[in-house]
């Protein structure tokens, strides 16, 4: 099984971590690559940062399926170009905040999820309404780091996650907890049993660990996207993008 990893950011140094907790996670006869953006931002953020990533994306993934590659993980919380990148390609295309979401409203009755900064909780919001499980999001709450600060020291994450794990435990009724980027990636065990120190017992999920099983459970069970609901898009003149 091949599955590639698309992180649609130009920040390289991620690199080796992201292939390392992928690693450690993939069974013995799942092939890894990843690849990053030749045009895009540093860091996504925002809903610029998405939009200005989506069209390399979608060219990543287009070119990933001319490779054989079985199936493909969009490697941010902010699923950039997830739809537009299963439209033009018959391969699984998984996106870690979906993913995750549904996973956390299966294993609890509430959810919140640990963002960055202040800026995506609007974003965490709207991306459960889009994924039908707006009713089981307790909460969104900002660990104050930036994406890049992350880079420097993943470490100091664990303490301030619990601390608002805890928060939005107590105050939110939260059952389940969802490790708001994928650049977190190996750090969801520490937080949980940071928790476990402090009295939860509670799931924490990590993203992209979770969009990688759930790519290889794809690929095992033949199944993909519906093309009633990601059709092909229609061939017309596009200026601009070699897409």
């Amino acid at each position: 099984m091949r599955i590639r990893a698309v992180t649609p950011v130009i920040t390289e140094s991620f690199g080796p971590m992201i292939l390392e907790e992928f690693s450690k996670v993939a069974r013995p006869d799942t092939e890894i690559s990843n690849v990053f953006l030749d045009s895009g931002p540093a860091s996504i953020e925002s809903a610029y940062d998405a939009a200005i990533a989506t069209p390399d994306t979608v060219a990543k993934v287009r070119q990933a399926e001319k490779e054989g590659i079985d199936a493909v993980i969009i490697n941010c919380m902010s699923d950039p170009g997830l739809d537009a990148a299963r439209e033009v390609v018959s391969i699984p295309v998984i996106g870690p905040c979906e993913a995750s979401m549904h996973l956390a409203a299966m294993l609890g009755h509430k959810f919140s999820v640990l963002g960055v900064l202040d800026r995506v909780i609007p974003r965490f919001e709207a991306q459960a309404q889009k994924y039908g499980v707006r009713d089981k999001l307790a909460s969104v709450r900002a660990i104050g780091l930036s994406v890049l600060e992350l880079e420097q020291g993943r470490e100091q994450f664990v303490t301030r996650a619990a601390d608002k794990a805890v928060e939005a435990i107590e105050k939110d009724g939260a059952h389940v907890i969802v490790l708001g980027c994928t650049g977190l990636a190996g750090l969801a065990q520490q937080v949980e049993n940071a928790l476990r120190e402090r009295g939860y017992n509670v799931p924490v999920i990590d993203p992209a660990s979770t969009a990688l099983k759930t790519a290889e459970m794809l690929v095992d069970l033949k199944l993909a996207h519906s093309k009633r609901t990601y059709p092909y898009p229609p061939e017309k003149e596009i200026v601009g993008y070699a897409l």
